[in-house]
C-alpha cells in the first residue's frame, strides 16, 4: 500500500507571513509522512501533523489560536481513524495548546466520543496537557482583538456577524483550523482537524471542527477528510461526510472534494469552505471555494506546500 498525507493551514484570506505558514506546513506534512513510511499508523501521522502545526504559533490552531468576542481562548479538535474506528474530540477547551493531543486521548481512555468546556479541561489537567493562560492569551492577541472589534462596530469588516449587533473587522487572515488526512501501509484512513474558530466568536460557541462527519470524517476502505472555513456553514452541509459518501461511489479524493465543494456552493453559497481528502489508494485531492487556501502534501516522494488562490 502506497502511503499519503495532505494537510491544510485553513481557507479564507491570506495577506501575510505566507512564507512562515507554508514552512510550517511543510514541516508537518514530512513529520507525518516520515512516520507512514516508517510503518507508523494513519493516526498516528495526522495527529503529529498537526501538533506541528498547533505549535507555530502561525495558523489559527493551538497557540496560535483566534480569540472570542471577551477575550477568551477556546479551542476545538477531533480525530478519526477508521482502522480501530476510534473516534475523539473536545470543544471549548481552554488552557490546552495541543487539543489535537487531547481529542485521541478521548477516543482512547474514555467510553466517550466528545468533551466540552470544564470537564475537557479536567481531563487535560489529569494527563498533564494544560498550559498557562498567558500561552494563548498573549498581549499581541489581545491587542488584535479590540480593533477587530472596532473595525466591526463601524460596519468595516466582520458584517456577517448580524445577530451580535442586537446583543449589544478586516476578516482574520484565515477563517481557521489546520488538519490532516492520511492512508498508511495498512490501507487504514485517519483524520485530525483542529482550530481556534474565529474572533470574535461569543464564548462557548462550537464550530464543525469537533463534529465528526462535518470538521473530520474517516471511513474503513474509502478514504478520509478534513475541513476548514465557516464552522456554521460545514456543519449545516455536513461537508466531510459527503466527500466521505462520493468515495465510497467509487469517485477518487480529487473528484469527491471538488464535487462536495461544488453542491455545498450552490446549496449553502460561496465564501464558506475549503477540505483535504486522501482515498484508500493513496490519492489526494482538495477543493475550496474561499478566496484562498493553505494546503501541504507528498507528491511523487517531494513535500509540497502551496498557496492556492481563486482564478
Amino acid at each position: 500500500m502506497r502511503p499519503a498525507i495532505i494537510v491544510h493551514g485553513g481557507a479564507g484570506r491570506v495577506r501575510d507571513k505566507v512564507d512562515e505558514r507554508l514552512e510550517v506546513l511543510q514541516q508537518a506534512v514530512s513529520r507525518g509522512y516520515k512516520l507512514l513510511c516508517d510503518g507508523a499508523s494513519a493516526l498516528d501521522a495526522v495527529v503529529e501533523a498537526v501538533v506541528v502545526m498547533e505549535d507555530s504559533g502561525l495558523l489559527n490552531a493551538g497557540l496560535g489560536c483566534a480569540l472570542t468576542f471577551d477575550g477568551e481562548a477556546e479551542l476545538d479538535a477531533g480525530v478519526m481513524d477508521s482502522g480501530s474506528g476510534v473516534i475523539g474530540a473536545v470543544a471549548a477547551v481552554r488552557r490546552v495548546k495541543n487539543p489535537i493531543l487531547l481529542a485521541r486521548k478521548v477516543a482512547e481512555l474514555t467510553d466517550h466520543l466528545l468533551l466540552v468546556g470544564e470537564g475537557a479541561e479536567k481531563f487535560a489537567e489529569v494527563l498533564g496537557l494544560t498550559v498557562s493562560k498567558e500561552c494563548l492569551i498573549t498581549s499581541e492577541k489581545l491587542a488584535r482583538l479590540e480593533e477587530l472589534k472596532k473595525r466591526w462596530m463601524k460596519g468595516e469588516d466582520f458584517t456577517w456577524l448580524v445577530k451580535l449587533r442586537t446583543l449589544t473587522v478586516e476578516y482574520p487572515d484565515l477563517f481557521g483550523t489546520v488538519g490532516a488526512a492520511a492512508v498508511d501501509k495498512k490501507g487504514n484512513t485517519a483524520a485530525a482537524t483542529s482550530t481556534g474558530g474565529y474572533w470574535l466568536k461569543l464564548r462557548g460557541r462550537v464550530g464543525d471542527t469537533p463534529i465528526p462527519g462535518a470538521g473530520f470524517d474517516a471511513l474503513k476502505g474509502v478514504g478520509a477528510c478534513s475541513a476548514t472555513g465557516v464552522g456554521e456553514a460545514i456543519i449545516r452541509y455536513i461537508l466531510c461526510r459527503k466527500v466521505c459518501e462520493l468515495m465510497a461511489k467509487g469517485f477518487d479524493a480529487r473528484a469527491s472534494t471538488e464535487e462536495a465543494i461544488r453542491r455545498m456552493s450552490v446549496e449553502i453559497g460561496e465564501g464558506t469552505a475549503g477540505v483535504v481528502a486522501v482515498d484508500a489508494c493513496g490519492n489526494i485531492g482538495y477543493a475550496f471555494n474561499t478566496e484562498a487556501m493553505l494546503v501541504g502534501y507528498v507528491k511523487d516522494g517531494d513535500v509540497k506546500a502551496t498557496l492556492l488562490r481563486r482564478s
